[in-house]
């Protein structure tokens, strides 16, 4: 069984550094500067890729949030 996490993205926070996209592209995109995925749910199999590019943000404007168990 895997967790399966949404992304929380404060629009206030976002600056538009891209950090996440860059360095995760297989969960992260940015539209129009900013990063748009708030309640978007992370792709099965990208949690880590996930959290390496929440935790890139210098603003900490993206944070991950458990959904609950999956199979």
């Amino acid at each position: 069984m895997t967790t399966r996490l949404r992304i929380r993205v404060a629009a206030d926070l976002c600056c538009g550094h891209h950090r996440c996209m860059e360095l995760a592209p297989d969960v992260y995109e940015v539209v129009g500067g900013f990063n748009p995925m708030d309640g978007c749910l992370v792709p099965a199999g990208a949690e880590e890729s996930a959290r390496y590019g929440a935790d890139a943000c210098p603003e900490g404007a993206i944070t991950l949030d458990e959904e609950g168990e999956v199979e």
